[in-house]
């Protein structure tokens, strides 16, 4: 039987660390800003692995533990 996996992106979190605007994230990891801050406040349950993959090479992150 397959378990549902759930990841949790800190979104505000990465941007205060990475000294960002979710807009300016918005733009370099060609992602809607409307997503992004859905993402961010919780109203988005649901992410595509291709979101989390441009999110993690905007912010340079290697390890999404």
């Amino acid at each position: 039987m397959f378990k549902e996996k759930k990841l949790v992106i800190h979104i505000y979190d990465l941007i205060n660390k990475h000294n960002i605007s979710l807009r300016e994230l918005s733009r370099q990891a060609d992602i809607d800003i409307a997503r992004l801050s859905e993402l961010a406040s919780g109203k988005r349950k649901r992410i595509s692995i291709d979101y989390i993959i441009r999110i993690a090479e905007t912010l340079d992150i290697n390890d999404i533990n």
